[in-house]
């Protein structure tokens, strides 16, 4: 395997921080993130409306393989050279349960979690770059 798709959800701030964060990281393999409803998305995985990428993450190796939930942030961990050690432990029988728990729990407040953390989304950076005003000669945000 050579590159990971990763569809996440670009409207929320804790999942917009985690792909900045992991591109921030070293890689075993190429990383490219697409938001899960972009058209060019739904043209690599028409599936992922069933897949409920809407509430989870979804991650796709170049040979169609497909993770979702615990296993895709799991294979996520394993793409990077100082994780890949952990992506293993998580994927245990010991620690599985743990790790599918802790991702679902992440998963469903991952909006209440952005607020708290006062976590911007992609989608709100990207607004607020297109709003810049220069009426003035000085442009501003």
């Amino acid at each position: 395997m050579n590159t990971l798709i990763i569809f996440y959800d670009a409207r929320c701030g804790l999942c917009s921080r985690f792909r900045r964060w992991m591109l921030e990281q070293a890689a075993y393999v190429r990383l490219h993130f697409l938001p899960y409803d972009s058209p060019q998305a739904l043209r690599l995985c028409p599936d992922l409306p069933s897949l409920r990428a809407d509430q989870e993450i979804v991650v796709m190796g170049d040979d169609g393989s497909l993770w979702q939930g615990a296993g895709a942030w799991v294979t996520c961990l394993w793409a990077l050279c100082e994780f890949r050690e952990w992506s293993l432990r998580l994927a245990s029988p010991a620690l599985q349960p743990i790790a599918r728990k802790v991702v679902h729990w992440i998963s469903t407040n991952r909006i209440t979690l952005s607020r708290l953390l006062r976590l911007r989304s992609d989608d709100h950076i990207k607004r607020q770059i297109t709003d810049v005003t220069c009426d003035t000669g000085a442009c501003s945000l």
